[in-house]
């Protein structure tokens, strides 16, 4: 575990013009529906993904890289977000952590970091067939 960056927290919210943007319970769902949603839409192979109330981990194996994956969830949760929620500005970081997993191992390790390493479960899903369809040749998970 790495320890949080205070100097890079403090750098995206004057980045942002916020002070601390927080998901709401309904917003988390909405969240986690979105990215769910999306993922079904795009054939993308979803592992797991926690919505928290200041920051969302997924683990998604698609047929792009890392940071295309991350921009596409991102906005298609704002648009889901800005149809039922008067409350707008910046949700997101600029960018956010990236990490490629090639091996199963990894993948699985992610999995449990996301759904029982983050506290106090909030909006979370578990994909209950995991390795379901995978061509891991052909993917990126992340």
């Amino acid at each position: 575990m790495v320890d949080p960056d205070v100097d890079r927290a403090r750098f995206e919210r004057r980045l942002s013009g916020l002070s601390g943007y927080k998901l709401g319970a309904e917003e988390r769902l909405l969240v986690l529906q979105s990215i769910r949603r999306h993922a079904e839409i795009r054939n993308w192979l979803l592992h797991a993904v926690h919505v928290r109330s200041n920051h969302v981990h997924v683990v998604v194996e698609a047929d792009v890289p890392p940071e295309k994956a991350m921009e596409q969830f991102k906005a298609y949760a704002s648009r889901s977000l800005n149809r039922r929620s008067a409350r707008r500005g910046k949700r997101w970081a600029h960018h956010g952590s990236t990490r490629p997993l090639w091996q199963p191992r990894q993948i699985s390790a992610a999995v449990d970091y996301v759904v029982n390493q983050q506290g106090w479960p909030m909006a979370v899903y578990r994909n209950p067939e995991p390795w379901k369809g995978i061509e891991p040749a052909k993917k990126y998970a992340h």
